[in-house]
């Protein structure tokens, strides 16, 4: 098992599955453990490997970063609702 975590690939077909999985359950629960994902494999191809636990905490960190920049990205955007302050029946 801990072969594998070293193996960039893994962790790029990890992302590509955790989107599927975002995809198919909405919620944007998945997204960011998905970017978590990718951004290990960009680690795993340019860095030296790690311990398995130093690895999965890293994936920990880099899935909860990318989630709380999602949840900010997406608080932005108006919904276009507008909120009525006065009624057009009102004299």
């Amino acid at each position: 098992m801990a072969g594998w975590l070293t193996l960039w690939w893994v962790w790029l077909c990890a992302a590509l599955l955790l989107g599927v999985v975002e995809l198919l359950l909405p919620g944007s629960i998945f997204l960011g453990f998905a970017l978590g994902a990718f951004a290990m494999a960009v680690v795993v191809a340019l860095f030296a490997p790690m311990h398995v636990a130093g690895l999965l905490a890293l994936f920990a960190v880099l899935s909860l970063v990318a989630w709380i920049g999602l949840r900010l990205a997406f608080r932005r955007q108006s919904s276009g609702a507008r909120i009525v302050t006065r009624d057009i029946n009102e004299n």
